[in-house]
């Protein structure tokens, strides 16, 4: 999949590729793809420093975009996995389970959304919209992390809660209200990293956290823009307008004090280098985590409590409330 704004940088690659085929020893065309690359940096680089917050959705939504198992594969020596709810059935939007990071070598419970690599396990995983028994599941996975005195590692990515009326019907917004009083009470260290979309309670329900670190080029909103745009102004075609008037990207929630860091991205996104981005995943949680295990449970529960009470005051503060 090529983004629109990404059409000039492919174009450029695929001639650089066609010359690299034909060259040879040819100093001329040598001396041409010298120039094409200097072109393709200048591009690249003129590009994905100035994109929009709604062109950051669309990256954010990317396809190639490494999602939980890449995360989870590079990230952790171990891992076991545990599923169900104990009460409906296994959701594969979500998954998680005891994992051994190998930056560190801390013992997590780490957890993700999981929108899947192919045609197949995106249908099985709903594209990463969980249902109540993926939310029930990640309750009993936040009771099991406080019992064995482990932190919590998120990983968000998702559209949102999955909204049709059986979910609701099986008491979704019950369970992500009951996801959002657990991480509220946890005596353990609760790290979340948006590595794509954070859309909704379905995110909320997994970055309650002491730490919040976003991807730059993710996204955090209570609503999707095309959503918005269709509420707010009767168009989805407003997207653009509605994603900017949001303040839903990385360095937006940085600067209102939602978010604690933004971490950067390989230059292209993502997607162009997955590698780089789970390194910047992971040099975050190696830092974070011993930090945040220094403190005692009774002391993390008030930060918790009062970083949560501190955003409004924030906005009140800066008159963007």
């Amino acid at each position: 999949m090529i983004l629109d704004f990404e059409r000039p940088i492919k174009e450029l690659e695929a001639r650089i590729g066609e010359l690299h085929r034909l060259a040879g020893e040819s100093e001329g065309l040598q001396a041409e793809i010298s120039r094409l690359e200097e072109a393709l940096a200048a591009a690249r680089r003129r590009i994905f420093t100035n994109l929009s917050p709604y062109q950051r959705v669309q990256v954010a939504r990317h396809p190639d975009r490494p999602n939980f198992r890449a995360y989870r594969d590079a990230l952790a020596d171990d891992f076991y996995e545990l599923s169900g709810d104990r009460a409906h059935g296994e959701d594969h939007a979500v998954r998680g389970g005891f994992a051994r990071l190998k930056r560190g070598g801390h013992n997590v419970v780490l957890i993700g959304h999981d929108k899947g690599s192919d045609v197949e396990s995106r249908v099985r995983g709903n594209f990463g919209m969980a249902h109540p028994e993926g939310y029930r599941k990640v309750r009993r996975l936040y009771d099991l992390a406080a019992r064995f005195s482990m932190p919590v590692v998120t990983l968000v990515d998702t559209p949102g809660a999955f909204a049709g009326r059986q979910a609701e019907e099986r008491g979704q917004a019950w369970a992500i209200s009951e996801d959002l009083m657990a991480l509220a009470r946890s005596p353990v260290p609760i790290v979340c990293v948006i590595i794509g979309e954070g859309g909704s309670g379905g995110a909320l329900a997994m970055c309650a956290a002491d730490y919040v670190g976003m991807l730059e080029n993710s996204y955090l909103s209570v609503i999707a823009p095309e959503a918005c745009a269709s509420i707010i102004f009767r168009d989805p075609g407003r997207a653009a307008e509605a994603a900017a008037a949001m303040k839903i990207t990385a360095r937006d929630l940085k600067q209102h004090e939602i978010v604690d860091e933004v971490l950067d991205e390989p230059l292209g996104g993502a997607h162009n280098e997955p590698e780089t981005a789970i390194e910047s995943v992971g040099s975050a949680l190696e830092r974070v985590l011993p930090e945040l295990a220094t403190i005692d449970p009774s002391s993390l529960i008030k930060r918790r409590y009062e970083r949560y009470r501190r955003i409004g005051n924030h906005a009140m503060r800066n008159g963007t409330a």
